[in-house]
């Protein structure tokens, strides 16, 4: 009998480990070219497995994930895992000439990684120039065998990516752009789940449709993966229940109208209707817009649609009256502080909020837009005919280098990046009031570097500089705490007062307000390199992107793992 009860104890411990350890997941991604019609336009898009959008990646928390990627066109690529920590992991986080050299054509890498830590929804997406724009999918993280969401399970799940298409080729776009140093051309269409929707020409067959039966609950994973814009997004005649956005839970709220930036998810309870209502519901999405640039001022639609109980004797769903949703004017400033405002983490015992409460290193970082001098003997077509569209932090324009910043790091090579970022502006002016009459910035390659652990405070101030503007920052390889934002210039003396360190929102792309700031904590706990920028392409572009070097710390698992075998070179 003890025999018995032992083994049957070593069967439950095995069961546990397990359960605890996590599965090995593999996945292969081939990027591969794929004709596509959207809009009356066929094009060769650059895909993952020949579908846009991409493959879900599906994986428990704890799992280890295994993705091969293997480069089947011209172009180089890399692929970046939005928003996973990578816990000592950096060699696989994927921004090219940060982490890694591209994968070149006909070259393979293999990322591994562990998702410690985080449950909910994230993404992945190509990280050289304008790849992402076609080569992007969901990533879900599904919480722990046994463990349940922290709200009602829902009857079903439902993945809605937010994108954008453009009927001529991306990466013509932004060479020519970063040739004569002018705006680029914007897209011709937003998509959901890849299609633009009715409301554009040639368009009404590629429409997305969500098919719903009444009194059900439905969890959307709504996902911004557009180039170059913010995103509103609604259902008519439907609030929807906020739960979680960029994987880290929230106190839920309700609204019935969403703003989403690029890289940021957000996980939305929707409630059907307790009987058919005889109608169809449009969803829609059109930007938010702050900047004096062009943009894309359309709208994407998709069709929420009820499934009828007895599919007799009703009208068909071509008679029903078709509701649309009424999203905010596309200025609508006020309503989307409102909105971001409405985040809180959950911050409960099991889901903390694990603010840094005292603060080693503060940094105050300038973010928006400059110029670069037109070369000698060339015309340009940037500000005033004379100069090139720019972008900055702290007014350094951040230049990549030809070798990845995390090789050079690990294997000490000099000359490929500098440390000496600045940790505030060097010349001081009032940031939101009359911009300076000097816009050029400075170009390099630059990077701040933080002992493993330390606390940071990091406030991001637009500036006014060619027009005040909002810029959804993303960090690398980190979660970090949004304590506050305001308009106008930030008050080291009296904003602080204000900040929430009991149970802000979590997250790793936020949004600096145009023509204010936002105020952001985190510790330091992961070793490597990280990189952070404007999750609008077109200013990452134009250099509104730096680089956090991470030291070692003195445990174990505090050192960044040596690269493996297959690092691509330069």
């Amino acid at each position: 009998m003890a025999a018995s009860h032992m083994l049957f104890c070593f069967w439950v411990l095995l069961l546990f480990m397990n359960n605890a350890a996590g599965e090995t997941r593999h996945y292969k991604f081939n990027v591969e070219y794929h004709n596509v019609t959207r809009l009356c336009h066929t094009r060769t898009v650059l895909t993952v497995n020949r579908r846009f959008p991409g493959p879900q990646l599906v994986a428990r928390e704890g799992d280890r994930v295994i993705v091969k990627v293997v480069n089947h066109i011209a172009n180089n690529v890399t692929i970046h895992w939005h928003g996973v920590r990578q816990l000592t992991t950096g060699w696989s986080d994927g921004p090219s000439y940060i982490t890694q050299c591209p994968i070149q054509a006909n070259q393979s890498y293999i990322y591994n990684f562990t998702i410690t830590g985080q449950r909910g929804t994230l993404w992945w997406h190509a990280h050289i120039s304008w790849l992402r724009v076609s080569i992007y999918g969901p990533i879900i993280i599904l919480p722990k065998r046994n463990e349940s969401y922290p709200f009602a399970k829902p009857d079903k799940e439902v993945t809605i990516m937010l994108g954008e298409w453009f009927n001529s080729d991306p990466e013509a776009i932004i060479s020519q752009a970063l040739q004569t140093g002018a705006g680029p051309n914007v897209s011709d269409a937003y998509t959901i789940n890849g299609y633009p929707g009715p409301l554009y020409n040639c368009s009404s067959k590629d429409t997305y449709k969500l098919k719903v039966k009444p009194g059900k609950t439905y969890l959307l994973r709504l996902i911004n993966a557009a180039l170059n814009d913010e995103l509103f997004f609604s259902i008519a005649n439907h609030t929807v229940t906020v739960v979680e956005g960029d994987a880290v839970y929230t106190k839920p709220f309700v609204t019935d109208k969403l703003l989403i930036t690029p890289g940021q998810t957000t996980n939305v309870l929707l409630k059907t209707k307790p009987e058919f209502p005889n109608a169809t519901f449009l969803m829609a999405a059109r930007p938010y817009v702050t900047g004096q640039g062009t943009f894309d001022n359309s709208t994407t639609v998709g069709i929420l649609e009820y499934e009828h109980p007895s599919h007799h004797n009703h009208k068909s769903s071509k008679n029903l009256t078709i509701i649309q949703p009424v999203l905010p004017p596309i200025n609508a400033t006020g309503f989307v502080v409102n909105f971001t405002g409405k985040f809180r983490s959950l911050g409960n015992a099991k889901y903390p909020a694990n603010v840094p409460k005292t603060v080693d290193k503060k940094f105050f970082f300038t973010v928006g837009l400059g110029t670069n001098p037109c070369p000698k003997n060339t015309t340009c077509q940037g500000p005033n005919n004379s100069s090139k569209f720019a972008a900055s932090v702290n007014n350094v324009s951040f230049q990549l280098p030809t070798i990845a910043i995390l090789q050079a790091y690990y294997f000490g090579q000099n000359g490929v990046y500098t440390t000496d970022f600045p940790t505030q502006p060097l010349i001081p002016f009032n940031y939101t009031g009359t911009a300076p009459n000097n816009t050029n910035v400075m170009n390099g390659t630059r990077a701040v570097v933080l002992p493993f652990n330390t606390s940071v405070e990091l406030v991001m101030q637009d500036t006014s500089i060619l027009g005040a503007e909002s810029h959804p920052l993303h960090l690398h390889g980190y979660n970090f705490f949004i304590v506050g934002q305001g308009f106008g210039n930030y008050d080291p003396n009296k904003d602080p007062l204000k900040f929430n360190l009991v149970d802000p929102m979590e997250r790793n792309t936020a949004s600096v307000p145009a023509g204010g700031w936002v105020a952001i904590r985190f510790f330091a706990d992961n070793p490597g390199a990280w990189f952070m920028h404007c999750h609008l392409d077109v200013h990452t572009s134009w250099g509104l992107r730096m680089t956090w070097i991470v030291l070692d710390g003195p445990g174990p698992n505090q050192k960044l793992q040596p690269p493996p075998s297959d690092l691509p070179q330069c």
